[in-house]
């Protein structure tokens, strides 16, 4: 049995914040794991396809641990430009009879400052994605500038960045996926990254994430704004306001975003419209990752990376062997 296996009974047995806090040391202790299946996107070369999610590691504080687990890329985050407690505990929840979890944090993290500390004492060097938000106090109409001073500061450290403007559990965050704020944000990244260029001497991807709970006209409208301004790629998906398929299950009713397997579906549907609508622009598939076959079927809807997260935490790192495998397989 792996590590994780024999681990996984004592942190399914804990609070599950806890347990995310002590799999994050646990990571540090896995044997050294490396996975060749080159891919380039982004304009990137990826050592292979597979790589994590924003969210668990929020304060780019591990991730020399993570990377022995063989991912091929690595996102932090989300960070803001101040620190922030985040919601109240309690604000993770299984769902194992579903393999799924619901989160609400809400965007808790140490800021952009400290985070950056955390990143520049890191010895790895592979691709590290970095991604933003805004602070919850922020009020809508400065959204905006929170994003700028998040790109501003994160610009030299980062691969590639992140524009999470689809997290459930900030008020008001999800307003800015609607077509006259998301082109006007876009717009204005896009716009600061041209100076950044400049100031920097490199061109840093821009990757737009969004929800599974959108329809076809908030695809279309994401699709549009992505294309008219040059946005480098799109994740497809965050997690979702949807109980579908839960709804008898204990703590489904909590508040939050679902991840795991129940979205497994309707994170696809979104990633397989926006390849229709976006030939040219990379798609990360992410959302629902359980096994390779899931991988195969993002793989297969248009996606060039996957990222892991709630998979992770039910199967193990020995999930990023079996979707590397899958890549290779396809």
């Amino acid at each position: 049995m792996s590590l994780y296996g024999r681990a996984r009974p004592l942190l399914f047995s804990l609070d599950p914040e806890t347990a995310h806090r002590l799999g994050l040391r646990l990571a540090g202790l896995v044997p050294r794991a490396t996975f060749r299946a080159p891919v380039k996107a982004l304009g990137l070369e990826f050592p292979n396809p597979v790589g994590l999610a924003a969210g668990l590691d929020k304060d780019a504080a591990h991730i020399d641990a993570l990377a022995r687990l063989g991912f091929g890329f690595i996102e932090v985050g989300t960070v803001t430009p101040q620190a922030q407690p985040g919601n109240p505990k309690p604000r993770l929840f299984r769902l194992p009879q579903a393999q799924a979890l619901i989160n609400r944090f809400g965007f808790n993290n140490v800021g952009v400052d400290e985070f950056l500390v955390n990143v520049r004492r890191t010895r790895w060097r592979g691709i590290l994605g970095i991604n933003i938000g805004k602070n919850a106090t922020t009020p809508a109409e400065r959204a905006v500038e929170d994003y700028e001073h998040c790109l501003a500061r994160v610009y030299a450290a980062a691969s590639y960045i992140t524009i999470n403007i689809s997290s459930p559990n900030t008020a008001g965050l999800r307003a800015l996926q609607e077509k006259d704020s998301v082109e006007n944000l876009l717009a204005r990244l896009v716009s600061l990254r041209k100076k950044m260029i400049v100031q920097h001497g490199k061109h840093v991807p821009l990757v737009l994430k969004v929800a599974p709970d959108l329809d076809a006209d908030g695809i279309r409208a994401i699709a549009e704004a992505v294309t008219r301004h040059g946005v480098d790629g799109v994740i497809a998906t965050n997690t979702s306001t949807s109980r579908e398929g839960v709804e008898h299950l204990p703590d489904a009713a909590q508040a939050g975003g679902l991840s795991g397997a129940p979205i497994l579906k309707r994170s696809t549907t979104v990633l397989r419209e926006l390849a229709r609508l976006l030939p040219r622009t990379t798609l990360i598939g992410a959302g629902g990752i359980l096994s390779g076959t899931d991988a195969q079927e993002k793989f297969a809807a248009g996606a060039s990376l996957v990222q892991l997260y709630t998979g992770l935490i039910y199967r193990g790192p020995t999930l990023v062997a079996e979707c590397v495998s899958a890549y290779r397989a396809k």
